[in-house]
């Protein structure tokens, strides 16, 4: 531990400007891109993965190690940014309720990168959120995929403009006014969904159909949280109508449709098994994950929005959970690596140690599902961002 922790503390304070190469060590590295390789070696060149393998490192590497090695983990979604972790008024800006069909917020405008909670997460080795407006009303607005670094906003994000966030069922029901039942929901949403048919943006001024717009074009994704069996059933009925690409979030009641949601082609990310199974989410289970795994159905996992202090949950534990409810080792360390980036649409960039990918990298002291296990550094585009012992 402290030979890496004093090659951790040289890397941090090389010269900004200096171009550092650097050779992680793991005694398992998990690429996510293959079989495991005991004793191996991931090279990092101008923040990107150089090579990987088991060979002798080359002269010129700064040499840093670890018992395991995996790529950065990736949240799949969660409001982290957006929401803060003192739980004011200043620092909650996931749900705006004066309306309740907001698609034209962004993310990106009210997103925070140095908020505590995004250096908290990044401690455990997570390196990306999918994060922005979230559940609570029928549209709540965008969301957008960044990087756990940086001071500004634009230092961070991949994609500022992921998906339009939508909550069916009781979490989308405003708290007076409309819509207070479900067919309502799905009316305001057709509705709106049909204007944007007709709109001409190339004339329109309308940030509302604008975001519409991007969603029948396919440049954006719905992200409809929803729990009950037949709500979800309604969800994949308004995606066929409008032939849109849609994300099914949370779904605890998943597993009694599975045969449709195959049928549609949907991805799920699935519920946080640590939130409370209760109201909508009382059918929920520990095995959803294994069980859309078993159907075929392609999922993430996500940490979700806890509503008090500290105002997250960490992914790496919710992997812990799947693995110990169904899923092997391997498919749970996908979920929140390679198969979430796959989800997300930046498997191009992230979520295994390949050539050519950003070097995002998390490094543990044993096996990261183990409670006791310490993330002991995280690697962000090749710069050492984290040593922390967590």
């Amino acid at each position: 531990m402290r030979r890496f922790l004093f090659a951790l503390l040289a890397l941090l304070f090389l010269s900004p400007d200096a171009e550092a190469q650097i050779a992680v060590k793991g005694k398992m590295v998990y690429t996510m891109a293959g079989d495991p390789i005991e004793n191996g070696v991931v090279l990092i060149r101008d923040g990107k993965i150089e090579r990987v393998g088991r060979f002798a490192v080359p002269s010129g590497y700064e040499v840093i190690e670890a018992a395991v090695v995996t790529p950065g983990l990736i949240d799949a979604h969660t409001v982290v940014g957006l929401a803060g972790y003192l739980n004011q008024a200043d620092d909650q800006d996931q749900v705006e309720r004066s309306s309740p069909m907001q698609p034209e917020l962004r993310a990106i405008d009210a997103y925070n990168p140095r908020e505590a909670l995004v250096e908290w997460v990044r401690s455990f080795g997570v390196t990306t959120l999918h994060t922005g407006h979230g559940p609570g009303v029928l549209v709540s607005g965008q969301t957008m995929i960044v990087k756990t670094v940086g001071n500004d906003v634009a230092e961070s994000v991949i994609n500022p403009a992921a998906m339009v966030a939508v909550t069916l069922g009781d979490g989308g029901r405003a708290t007076t006014g409309s819509p207070g039942t479900r067919s309502k929901m799905i009316a305001m949403l057709r509705g709106e969904l049909l204007k944007a048919k007709d709109y001409d943006h190339e004339k329109g001024t309308d940030l509302r159909m604008e975001a519409f717009k991007a969603v029948l074009d396919g440049k954006m994704r719905l992200l409809v949280t929803v729990e009950r069996s037949h709500d979800i059933l309604t969800t994949l009925r308004l995606a066929e109508e409008f032939g849109i690409n849609i994300v099914l979030d949370s779904a605890s009641e998943a597993y009694l449709v599975t045969d449709q949601i195959k049928a549609a082609g949907v991805p799920v990310i699935t519920h946080s098994t640590m939130a409370r199974h209760s109201g909508e989410r009382a059918n929920a289970t520990f095995e959803t994950a294994s069980r859309l795994r078993d159907a075929g159905i392609p999922f993430a996992l996500q940490s979700g929005f806890e509503a008090y202090v500290p105002k997250t949950r960490v992914i790496l534990f919710e992997a812990g959970v799947a693995a110990a409810n169904g899923l092997s080792f391997s498919e749970a360390l996908a979920s929140i690596t390679i198969d979430a980036a796959r989800l997300l649409g930046v498997d191009d960039r992230i979520g295994s140690l390949e050539v050519g990918k950003d070097a995002d990298i998390a490094l543990y002291d044993g096996d990261p599902f183990e409670y006791t296990t310490h993330a002991i550094g995280v690697i962000i585009d090749g710069n050492v961002v984290s040593t922390e012992v967590r």
